[in-house]
């Protein structure tokens, strides 16, 4: 791309220039919209697709475009002037949809037709922006990652209901940064936050004929826009801005949820918002007849990043989100999409080539969900070297392991350690596991041990949405009870889950709300609750289960033996990163023991010598992990002497020093610590 073509709306302080690229138009309308309606100005072209306007506006101008070019659907070309249309690099989109036919590009037929009814009455539209913002010097934390934990929360959600929190900031970016959430995160321990989707994204017409919203924000339209549903005022921007440099005032990262795999435009019958009526086939995968779409996102679409300007659209969107709003990360929503060329997945090239080569993106955190509903999609551990991982293998093993599933423990072993059968033959390190248990779809982690099946009547599609493989077990009973052997086994197990999670190797990743005692009542995909389903409950939260997370957190960040940058071998001659283990009986597991499938405890013994973390070679106290995933009480035998018992899941005011044994309780672990 040429150095003078900057597309979007630039305001220089007097006037504002409008650049927009579409290699399809013949044409191109700048609508500046106001109460009245729209005044037109025909932009003018300036060669290889670019069309340029300037005109005396200033921020606060609501504006859009129209494309007049070649309706040809089977050749995939959808330019329809009726249709306003939102500018790709708008900084500020306000408004939603509104259902109504207008929002379809095209009347059935064969051919089919342009729809001529005007869409602005019922699109979003694109504003101008004054981008200056004082940071007052504040610097982003830039964490290893070796050393993060990873806080997944929602915007909206997570202050909606906080009481300490001004009515007028709840569910907003404004309230996140309040100083009542931020003490919170801050005595968590946590070290970046992870947002669901802020990304422009707009409600799905068929949910709002329903009544719901798109609650989780996976369906983007605005890649360079903060969501503005979220802004307590009309300038999302500076608010996002004041909520990210909060947050690296108390030394947070920000990381963000991207959905950069498709657009809320959907299937051949979605709306027209953007991009399909701009420059159909530059952005999107088509089908074979030119008119449908591939659609290996699940959602209608699927964004074509072998697309020379679809590649730049999402580049240029990175470098924004990090040079102009100030965060410190992405995870990347359904990322093998992200590598595919005409259809495989290239980790080499492309998109990934772009990223590693950037220099605004070098020592970003990058993210990735590792899988698309493409042919060959799921491919975890095939992502380049500087790239994390959601690791669902170990979400399974771990969830499988506290259920007491069989056959589990060998692979439960590789999972806590890092899952070097992932990630190591390819030289990458312990890192590029992000670890965890729950996340935002699926049960929380108080109802992976309260509910077997998934309970999502709330959300209008008779209980058939949502997987059905949630790995749970319910102690019992389904749902709640009074039963107090079942609700102490429930706490039991949701303490056995954590502490698996901060004393594995990895990156953890703790969903947000789990602290408190979060419940969605059963619901495994409650994407469209907006509403206390999905809220956090700060009135109601388990403040014993709280402080127990809490020092979970400071305990792994006191031992860089649970955080290590090299992976562990269990050899008799090595003294770095040198691991053992061991039966209860004490004695050195044998490959009978690992592949005995009624085998369900094992003791990890981490020599603190020469650990291996973000700040170099240091030396840890040695660390025993007894886990005990037995329906049966069970005695570890301690080797040598010295030791003290720092956590116990089955109780947790239990500390202080151990002699020759310790009993583990059934569905519990023991973190045992020697001094050096």
């Amino acid at each position: 791309m040429e150095a003078t073509h900057h597309p979007g709306a630039h305001w220089d302080g007097h006037t504002t220039r409008f650049v927009l690229r579409s290699d399809v138009a013949e044409e191109v309308d700048l609508c500046i919209l106001h109460e009245g309606g729209e005044d037109r100005v025909t932009m003018s072209p300036v060669g290889d697709g670019w069309f340029e306007a300037h005109l005396d506006v200033g921020p606060g101008t609501a504006y859009g475009f129209r494309v007049k070019g070649p309706w040809e659907p089977d050749a995939g070309l959808r330019c329809n002037p009726a249709k306003l249309l939102l500018d790709p690099y708008a900084r500020r989109v306000v408004g939603g949809l509104e259902p109504h036919p207008a929002l379809r590009d095209h009347r059935p037929g064969d051919p089919p037709t342009p729809d001529p009814t005007d869409s602005r009455p019922f699109v979003p539209h694109s504003v101008v922006v004054d981008g200056t913002f004082d940071w007052d010097g504040v610097e982003p934390p830039r964490v290893p990652a070796a050393d993060m934990v990873v806080y997944e929360t929602h915007v909206r959600g997570m202050t909606q209901l906080h009481p300490e929190v001004p009515p007028e900031l709840r569910g907003t970016y404004l309230g996140l940064a309040h100083p009542s959430v931020v003490s919170h995160l801050l005595g968590l321990g946590v070290t970046t936050i992870e947002l669901l989707p802020v990304l422009q994204f707009v409600h799905e017409p068929h949910l709002l004929e329903k009544g719901r919203r798109n609650y989780w924000g996976y369906n983007p339209i605005g890649f360079f826009a903060p969501h503005w549903e979220y802004a307590a005022t009309d300038d999302p921007v500076t608010e996002f801005k004041t909520m990210v440099r909060e947050l690296h005032r108390a030394g947070l990262e920000v990381v963000l949820d991207v959905v950069y795999n498709h657009t809320a435009e959907g299937n051949h019958l979605g709306p027209t918002l953007c991009f399909r009526g701009l420059d159909n086939p530059a952005y999107y995968r088509l089908a074979d007849d030119g008119f449908r779409y591939v659609n290996w996102s699940g959602t209608g679409n699927t964004l074509d990043l072998s697309s020379e300007p679809a590649l730049t659209l999402v580049m240029d969107s990175l470098r924004y989100w990090v040079s102009e709003m100030g965060v410190d990360g992405f995870r990347f929503d359904l990322a093998t999409i992200l590598g595919r060329t005409e259809s495989d997945f290239d980790p080499l090239g492309g998109f990934f080539g772009a990223v590693a080569q950037d220099p605004v993106l070098r020592g970003v955190k990058l993210i990735a969900e590792p899988w698309d509903l493409g042919p060959g999609g799921y491919r975890l551990g095939a992502f380049p070297r500087r790239w994390s991982e959601w690791n669902d293998r170990y979400r399974d093993t771990v969830r499988d392991f506290w259920r007491s599933s069989d056959g589990v423990l060998a692979e439960f072993a590789s999972r806590i350690t890092g899952s070097s059968d992932i990630f190591e033959h390819t030289g990458r390190p312990p890192t590029a596991s992000l670890d965890y248990v729950t996340s935002h779809d699926g049960f929380t982690l108080v109802d992976l041990v309260s509910y077997e099946v998934r309970h999502n009547e709330a959300n209008g599609e008779d209980n058939r949405d949502g997987t059905p493989d949630n790995r749970s077990w319910n102690t019992g009973v389904e749902g709640p009870t009074d039963d107090p052997q079942i609700r102490s086994m429930r706490d039991r197990r949701r303490r056995s889950f954590l502490a698996t999670l901060l004393c594995s190797q990895g990156i953890p990743m703790i969903l947000g709300g789990d602290e408190l005692g979060r419940t969605q009542s059963g619901n495994n995909n409650a994407y469209n609750q907006d509403n206390p389903i999905s809220w956090f409950d700060w009135e109601s939260a388990d403040p014993r289960f709280l402080r127990f997370v809490r020092r979970l957190v400071a305990f792994r960040k006191e031992h860089p033996s649970l955080r290590r940058t090299s992976w562990l071998h269990e050899h008799p001659r090595r003294v770095d990163d040198h691991v053992e283990w061991l039966t209860p009986e004490g004695n050195p597991m044998t490959v009978d023991d690992w592949t005995d499938p009624l085998r369900k405890t094992v003791a990890l013994y981490l020599d603190g010598a020469t650990v291996h973390a973000s700040h170099g070679a240091v030396e840890d106290d040695d660390l025993l992990l007894c886990f005990n995933g037995s329906f049966e009480d069970v005695e570890f035998r301690i080797p040598e002497a010295g030791w003290i018992l720092e956590v116990d899941t089955a109780d947790d005011t239990r500390t202080g020093p151990v002699a020759d044994t310790v009993a583990v309780a059934a569905l519990a672990m023991v973190v045992l610590r020697r001094p050096r």
